[in-house]
């Protein structure tokens, strides 16, 4: 399934479109990317006459003519807490708001398979403070209420807020009082331009305290890292602090891609030393094919 971030409309069923996503996941692969994703996980095979048909995947039936049946291993108490950054600069680009919507999108997809695995995920919603943060819990009714906060976040104006990436991880790696999985959906900008150390020990710190970390690191790299704009006169707007800056991207190209592959490869650099697993989310590559490729490389790594 190729998605559109544009074709998403605010209104639209996000449940639906989680689960087209996940289908997508088991139907595309032989193996699940569930695994690796937990201990526990669920992996397709073909049925085997004579077998209880009591996890038959009949949704898999319908779609394929064959037989599959759903293989559970040992039960997991795994807590998921998935954080996106919702500060103004994940309103890029203003035509389509690409970043929030692919962070929304890749959220609802992990939220559903997590609940599908039986597994507890909570949210955690934040810019220069935590905005929201629910309970980590495995209901289906919990489910429901956290794509209901994630389609908020299609309707969603970008506010004037900054960020604070580094004070928002600090705060969350105090409040999980039990060891989780924290997938992080953010571009790492934050509002103090001299606060990057500061964010690689806030990241150090959630791993400290025994927390499994997954960075998406959710950017236009066309325009945000490689700076691709028409060499001609045109007005930067900063969606964090407002303020306007008129020139030729010729005249800057050079010093800024320095600058912005520099913050990037630290970035890498930072999280391949702390373990945690980096994963490069380019709004402009369909949504779909990053998270499989991401699910399918970690699996393999269990």
């Amino acid at each position: 399934m190729k998605l559109n971030l544009n074709e998403i409309r605010p209104s639209g069923n996000l449940e639906l479109l989680a689960r087209q996503l996940v289908e997508g996941f088991i139907t595309g692969l032989h193996k699940s990317p569930y695994h690796g994703f937990s201990v526990e996980f669920a992996e397709h095979r073909l049925y085997n006459e004579g077998e209880s048909t009591r996890h038959i995947d009949w949704k898999a039936y319908a779609r394929t003519d064959r037989l599959y049946t759903k293989q559970y291993e040992e039960e997991t108490n795994l807590r998921c807490l998935i954080a996106i950054d919702t500060s103004p600069s994940m309103f890029y680009p203003a035509e389509n708001f690409a970043k929030i919507r692919f962070s929304v999108v890749a959220a609802s997809a992990l939220a559903y398979m997590l609940n599908m695995q039986r597994d507890a995920v909570g949210l955690c919603l934040f810019s220069d403070t935590i905005e929201t943060l629910t309970p980590i819990k495995s209901s289906p009714s919990h489910l429901d209420k956290l794509l209901i906060q994630l389609s908020g976040l299609l309707n969603k104006k970008p506010g004037k807020q900054s960020t604070n990436v580094a004070q928002v991880l600090h705060e969350a790696a105090e409040k999980i009082h039990r060891r989780s999985l924290v997938v992080l959906f953010s571009d790492m900008f934050d509002g103090d331009q001299n606060n990057t150390e500061e964010i690689f020990k806030a990241l150090q710190h959630l791993k400290h305290n025994k927390h499994e970390v997954i960075v998406f690191h959710v950017l236009d790299y066309d325009t945000e890292l490689a700076f691709t704009f028409d060499d001609k006169p045109i007005e930067f707007i900063d969606l964090e602090s407002n303020q306007k800056l008129k020139l030729n991207p010729a005249d800057v190209r050079e010093t800024y891609q320095q600058e912005a592959t520099r913050f990037y490869e630290q970035l890498k650099m930072r999280c391949h030393q702390y373990k945690i697993d980096f994963v490069k989310a380019d709004v402009r590559d369909d949504v779909n094919t990053i998270l499989q490729t991401y699910l399918i490389k970690r699996a393999k790594m269990r």
